[in-house]
């Protein structure tokens, strides 16, 4: 096991770190080994990975010390911070920043850094067509991230900028279908119809991570933009139906519409589902599924993922 080479891996016991955790320790001809990052040990899950083979050690990022630690000695890192932890741009930066200090300490030689794109490009703070967010934001969760990543280019670590997107698993809890009034199964999305929403099972990014630490000098400074499938939301509402047994309609609702709905997080939700329609072409566009499954060949489509997980979905 020593001379494997340690990969440093954030949010070890969520689902991105986990399933980079697990992605690695699966694959033992990887040359790779995993220090598991989390605030708490003692957790099932950390304990689960322990199981499974990792060095599981507590670290937190308002904690520096026990970053800079949790680093000491390692080739490689997966880093992902969670905004939905706290839902604050402001403390999502400061986490950042106390990683890429942690990486640049720690002479890391290859970093994925789990992102998303900043909207700010595409669409400035003066465009009313949506509502800012927290003083200077538009979809906070993407834009602290996108924001984030000059921070790794301006210390000048060895990163790839994994772009994600929006996870299939949405389908297993809030974005899920409900019975309408009429009896009904209706998957109500604020996306216009017609438009593509591009998809991924959350899984993939652990499977692309591990693809991309062993292809290495390949990806270093590269952006990789992540799916798995891009459909529309009649497409996806076809697909749940076909998986579960019952019909499943699409319902659009408009984004002013979903903002007023009193949904949590409803007006970053609606800002993030109008980025993706108003921006289709150059966020779809930028995950080219075709290139994607030349790194990963296991990458997941919709329907994979509905075959492993149909069983999950809960209609009322």
């Amino acid at each position: 096991m020593s001379e494997k080479k340690v990969i440093a891996v954030a949010g070890a016991t969520g689902a991105q770190g986990g399933g980079t955790a697990r992605a690695i320790l699966g694959d033992p001809d990887s040359g790779f080994t995993v220090r598991a990052l989390t605030r708490n040990p003692d957790s099932p899950a950390a304990k689960e990975l322990a199981e499974l083979g990792a060095e599981v050690v507590r670290t937190d990022f308002h904690d520096e010390p026990t970053v800079h630690k949790a680093f000491e000695g390692a080739y490689g890192a997966f880093l992902v911070t969670n905004f939905w932890a706290h839902g604050s741009a402001a403390k999502e930066t400061e986490e950042i920043e106390v990683l890429v200090r942690a990486a640049k300490n720690a002479g890391l030689r290859h970093v994925v850094w789990s992102t998303l794109e900043d909207t700010r490009e595409l669409l400035p703070l003066e465009d009313e067509r949506m509502p800012v967010l927290q003083e200077k934001y538009n979809v906070p969760h993407f834009d602290a991230k996108g924001e984030g990543n000059e921070l790794f280019r301006q210390a000048g670590l060895p990163t790839t900028f994994l772009n994600t997107t929006f996870f299939f698993q949405g389908f297993l809890s809030m974005m899920g279908p409900k019975r309408a009034e009429d009896g009904v199964l209706t998957l109500t999305l604020p996306l216009e119809d017609g438009k593509l929403l591009a998809g991924v099972d959350v899984n993939d990014i652990g499977r692309m991570a591990l693809a991309i630490l062993k292809g290495s000098e390949r990806f270093i400074g590269q952006t990789v933009g992540l799916a798995g499938d891009h459909l529309t939301g009649a497409q996806y509402a076809q697909k749940l139906g076909a998986a579960i047994g019952e019909p499943v309609r699409f319902q659009s609702v408009p984004y002013d519409v979903f903002r007023s709905l009193g949904v949590p997080a409803g007006d970053e939700i609606a800002n993030m589902f109008q980025y993706y329609g108003d921006f289709d072409q150059e966020f779809t566009g930028a995950r080219d599924l075709d290139l994607l499954r030349e790194i990963n060949p296991a990458l997941r489509s919709f329907d994979d993922w509905l075959a492993e997980n149909a069983a999950n979905i809960q209609v009322g």
